[in-house]
Parts: structure tokens; C-alpha cells; sequence
């Protein structure tokens, strides 16, 4: 996959905002409302910023939902310990190594 820009989230960010076009919001003093440009801008600016940390950070996310739980991971170096495998054998290696290889940083 190909790393983007932040110019070009911005770029799709805004195709997707202006196709949504009009976007309303609610306010205790206006009640409903279609949003002002400066609001577009907004969340233009926070949809692309949101769209580039995702790309850049969110393999450490996927990551972590994936490891499992110290404690499971614990008993697996337990487990190769004992049977002898604290090395590229050993099945806590092969279950980090499939969660690094399945959630890659982006390059």
C-alpha cells in the first residue's frame, strides 16, 4: 500500500465532506442548523488528520488487539522454556512474529 500525504487526505477528506453536503448540526441556542464554511474546513482538517495518524499508528493498534494478554503470552514463554524452545521455535515467537507480519508498519 502506498503511503499518502497529508495534502492528499485532505484532498479526499474534502470530496467526501462535499458530497455529504448539506451536513446540519444542533445547538442548544440555534437548535438544527446547515454548518457554516469554517465548519466544513473543520472537519475537513480533523477527517484528513484522523485518516493520516491512522495510517502512520494504526498497526500499534491492530497490534495490541492481537497480541493477547501478558499473562497468555507469559505462559507461552512458560511453556517454550520448559519444552526447550526460547528461540525462533518456540510458539510465543511464532505468535508475535504473525501479529507483526499480519499488522506491518508503514514503510
Amino acid at each position: 500500500m502506498a503511503i499518502k500525504t497529508i495534502e492528499q487526505f485532505r484532498a479526499e477528506a474534502t470530496s467526501e465532506i462535499e458530497a455529504q453536503k448539506p451536513m446540519h448540526g444542533q445547538s442548544t441556542d440555534k437548535g438544527r442548523y446547515e454548518l457554516s464554511d469554517a465548519d466544513y474546513e473543520i472537519r475537513i482538517e480533523d477527517l484528513a488528520q484522523w485518516n493520516f495518524d491512522k495510517q502512520n499508528n494504526g498497526y500499534k493498534s491492530a497490534r495490541l488487539e492481537s497480541y493477547g494478554s501478558i499473562g497468555d503470552q507469559l505462559d507461552l514463554l512458560y511453556h517454550d522454556m520448559t519444552a526447550g524452545k526460547g528461540d525462533k521455535t518456540g510458539e510465543w515467537y511464532k505468535a508475535v512474529k504473525k501479529v507483526k507480519d499480519d499488522n506491518p508498519k508503514p514503510s
